[in-house]
């Protein structure tokens, strides 16, 4: 199919009349997507907790661990007895 033929397709798609829609469709479909509103209102609530709780926890571990501080050395013996 080369490109006029599928522009000429394409027209006669869209010159078409769409089929009507059922009048209980429209309810329908409101309520679905309320309700898809309030499951992504709600994950994205959960996700922003978790987000919170994962930086507390990684604020306690960090004060706990201080990864910072460089460990003291145990390679060498310590001098005792001079």
């Amino acid at each position: 199919m080369n490109r006029p033929e599928r522009e000429a397709a394409v027209r006669r798609v869209m010159e078409r009349v769409p089929p009507p829609v059922p009048p209980e469709l429209h309810a329908e479909v409101v309520r679905r997507g309320t309700r898809m509103l309030r499951r992504r209102r709600a994950a994205r609530r959960v996700m922003w907790f978790l987000l919170f709780a994962a930086s507390i926890a990684f604020v306690v571990w960090a004060v706990m661990a201080r990864p910072w501080v460089e460990p003291p050395s145990e390679t060498t013996p310590p001098l005792t007895g001079w």
